[in-house]
């Protein structure tokens, strides 16, 4: 999430200029890798 949060900063203060807009959409982003990363180790069987 803290990967996420830092793009989502960068995106925020680039696209819309307002740190408040960046947070959120790199919390979401953050929130989605994580979950794909889980899903994936899941599926081989790996302990999270």
């Amino acid at each position: 999430m803290s990967i996420g949060m830092s793009f989502g900063l960068v995106f925020g203060l680039t696209l819309f200029d307002n740190i408040a807009m960046g947070l959120p959409l790199g919390m979401g982003i953050g929130i989605a890798i994580g979950a794909s990363l889980d899903a994936d180790a899941k599926n081989k069987g790996k302990t999270i």
